[in-house]
């Protein structure tokens, strides 16, 4: 088998922001041919960590005489190790970037053509832009964007001394610094 080509992360997911929800299929390793969902990109490492696949067990706060619990632990994949699923027919594809009409920037599957959606894009704050609504504590843009400072080549002594009137008439001492 030939070696496959070790792509970006952002080739092929877009530029992810953590938790994504992406349908993947597994394509190496002992969970092949299964399919789950991205929970956790770790893009300096160009891995993906799939909810439930590629499990490894162990046992988590052993002691002298209790063994501890045995719980499932999810070891991440590498990108290439995985590959999207084309959401008509939920088969794996490739992915190519490519532009609308209107010129905007959408994933295509190889296989069918067809435009595979992104996931909403979430901060690592979990806050959604397109579906935050202002509370009454929120600053408006107006607010924002309002300037309230005018920058001088004044120190802020002098600023202050200007403010409140108050003439300066001594004069700096000449010194020498050598």
């Amino acid at each position: 088998m030939a070696a496959r080509r070790l792509f970006p992360v952002f080739l092929i997911f877009g530029y992810p922001s953590i938790p994504l929800v992406l349908q993947v299929e597994v394509l190496f390793g002992k969970d092949t041919g299964k399919q789950g969902l991205v929970s956790q990109v770790i893009k300096e490492r160009n891995w993906v960590v799939v909810e439930n696949l590629n499990t490894h067990y162990r046992y988590v706060g052993q002691s002298g005489d209790y063994r501890g619990t045995y719980v499932p632990s999810e070891a991440p994949l590498l990108v290439n190790q995985v590959a999207l699923v084309d959401p008509t027919d939920r088969k794996p594809t490739e992915v190519e970037w490519r532009y609308t009409e209107e010129g905007e920037r959408v994933r295509v599957s190889v296989r069918t053509g067809r435009i595979i959606p992104t996931p909403i894009a979430q901060r690592e704050d979990g806050v959604i832009p397109e579906q935050y609504k202002d509370g009454p504590k929120d600053t408006s843009v107006e607010d924002a964007l309002e300037r309230t400072y005018n920058p001088s080549l004044k120190t802020f002594q002098e600023e202050i001394m200007q403010a409140m009137g108050i003439v300066e008439t001594r004069r700096h001492r000449t010194s020498f610094w050598y």
